[in-house]
């Protein structure tokens, strides 16, 4: 069975409900590449699932979402094929787990269980099937969403028929009411089935309504490790703890001191300030862009808000409202003049930033629109966009000029070279493509050349302000620096111990400054490649990053909801 002419459908791997998982492969590749599909008969709140869903793409252990469509009244999710093993066969295979190798699964999937639990997804399927030991760093990687449930929409869930394993999933689900702590209940069962390899059912005892796994138990526990887990298979959802951060708390890795802690080195740099959005509108921040003059900063969020902050006195100096979705990008025109901004709306705005009012709105995406560039001389916007395509607008007018297509996955980062006459587009399919200008009767873009060395998707790329090098991150946790005239790569930085989100040059091309998930700020020197500073301070993913050209300042977002402004010690 093959649909949309590319996806082939080959084994049935299970079926329950609404959904039918199989093995397929994706024709639509160079050479076929092996996936998963999954086929729901009824749309539902899947949909918005898929959303939220492709929102966490970036994240190495929930499977990617390649595509998801609609096709005769069918809704199909495309996803990534994780290789590897479930612990359900590792514990055939292997026999039951210790107590380090418990300890060591919490610590791996509690943080996927905050995230999705942030994006407000329940799993409601959590066993041991459906955790899958990645043979490709031992990660452990969280797969099936075919059941799962939003929490927005818990008060609708109260007739449904339960979802999930009976054995793993906690009493109220069964009763259509999964709440985020149903999710802690079933990573509670999965440990102690883990530790005794007894089915679950024979691991409760009906006449005492508590469970009694302790005394199938082949070697000792601790004593902490079992009040955690006792905790966390508590049959009343209110006695349970009720997020994954109070789990890890009480594992001592919360979020002020995490598993992977980075200890702060001596830094040449410090934080100035933190700006906070106002009470009750701290939200996660996006995208970060200096005015050209240094005076304005302006951020983008995941509650639809754009900010202009006043950078000498700290204030809001207004806030422009009309996207739907969350900002993925702002950026100021290089006279100052025009803010363009991007979102998951799929549309770009441009707003007058002398009476913060809207100018345009310019539609044509598909899908989400992550990234934008101006040209350096103001007459062109570049857009990059989840629809695998880059787009080039006439800024007076808002006409639409140009389609790049090329891209095999999303896109996720565009720049125009400081000469104008490059643009550079990085994607999930792990390329970076470059594209050369041509003034015909009218301006156009053809490809040059594509750039390839990354092993994961390319996450942001950025040209030196005197274009010689152009600086690009990955999922893979690099950053490559590549000569913009031949194509060569000239080195590869090494340094962060997670995805690199973000990039952005000092206005003399000397410093690369990039941001990371793992929750710091690193400044590289670009002729020689060493890592010159590790910026901490930050308490969770650092999103973006934005360089003064007026100062030497620094600007980096967080998911951690702030704002900090980076300033060179006075050693003085």
């Amino acid at each position: 069975m093959l649909i949309q002419e590319r996806y082939r459908l080959l084994k049935l791997i299970s079926q329950g409900g609404p959904c039918q998982t199989w093995l397929a492969v994706d024709e639509g590749q160079s050479s076929p590449l092996p996936c998963i599909v999954q086929q729901f008969s009824s749309y539902n709140h899947w949909q918005e699932i898929s959303l939220r869903l492709d929102e966490l793409v970036r994240y190495p252990q929930i499977p990617r979402m390649l595509a998801y469509f609609r096709e005769n009244q069918y809704l199909y999710w495309v996803l990534e094929l994780v290789e590897g093993t479930d612990l359900a066969t590792l514990v055939e295979q292997q026999g039951v787990l210790n107590e380090i190798q418990i300890w060591q699964l919490l610590e791996d999937l509690l943080p996927v269980l905050k995230l999705i639990h942030e994006h407000q997804i329940i799993h409601c399927d959590l066993k041991p099937k459906n955790i899958i030991r990645s043979s490709r760093g031992g990660k452990l990687v969280l797969v099936d969403f075919a059941t799962a449930k939003l929490q927005s929409g818990i008060h609708q869930l109260t007739n449904e028929a339960s979802t999930g394993s009976p054995e793993y999933i906690a009493p109220e689900q069964t009763q259509g009411k999964a709440v985020f702590a149903s999710d802690l209940y079933s990573l509670g069962v999965t440990c102690i089935y883990l530790l005794t390899q007894i089915p679950p059912f024979d691991l409760f005892d009906v006449t005492s309504n508590g469970w009694v796994w302790r005394q199938y138990l082949t070697t000792r526990v601790s004593d902490r490790l079992s009040r955690i887990l006792d905790q966390l298979i508590q049959n009343d959802p209110r006695e349970r703890f009720q997020s994954a951060v109070a789990v890890m708390q009480a594992m001592g890795i919360g979020p002020q001191n995490p598993p992977l802690a980075i200890q702060k080195p001596k830094s040449s740099w410090q934080c100035s300030h933190t700006f906070t959005g106002p009470i009750g509108t701290a939200s996660n921040i996006n995208s970060l862009a200096f005015s050209p003059d240094g005076k304005i900063l302006a951020s983008g969020d995941d509650h639809k808000t754009i900010r202009l902050w006043n950078v000498d006195t700290k204030r809001v100096l207004g806030t422009l409202e009309g996207h739907t979705q969350a900002v993925k990008s702002v950026t100021f025109s290089p006279n100052g003049q025009i803010l363009a901004t991007a979102s998951d709306d799929q549309r770009i705005k441009l707003w007058d930033i002398n009476t913060f009012s809207e100018i345009l709105t310019l539609v044509g995406h598909t899908h989400a629109v992550k990234s934008l560039s101006f040209s350096p001389d103001g007459q062109f916007l570049a857009s990059g966009s989840w629809d695998k395509t880059v787009r080039i607008w006439q800024v007076s007018s808002g006409d639409q000029i140009s389609i790049l297509s090329g891209h095999q996955l999303q896109v996720n980062s565009v720049a125009f070279s400081p000469q104008g006459n490059l643009l550079a587009s990085g994607s999930y399919d792990r390329t970076i493509h470059l594209w050369q200008l041509k003034i015909q009767n009218r301006p156009c873009y053809s490809l040059l050349g594509i750039l390839a060395g990354h092993v994961r998707a390319v996450l942001t790329v950025a040209f030196s302000p005197n274009g010689q090098v152009l600086a690009t991150g990955s999922d893979d946790n690099e950053i490559k620096l590549w000569d913009v005239d031949t194509g060569q790569l000239l080195n590869t930085l090494v340094g962060h111990s997670w995805s690199v989100v973000a990039l952005a040059f000092s206005p003399d091309s000397q410093t690369l400054v990039s941001s990371s998930w793992d929750q710091t700020l690193k400044l590289w020197q670009v002729n020689t490649s060493a890592e010159i500073d590790t910026l901490c301070g930050h308490v969770d993913s650092v999103a973006t990053i934005a360089v003064s050209n007026a100062a030497q300042l620094i600007a980096s977002g967080s998911k951690d909801k702030t704002i900090k402004l980076w300033q060179p010690v006075d050693n003085g």
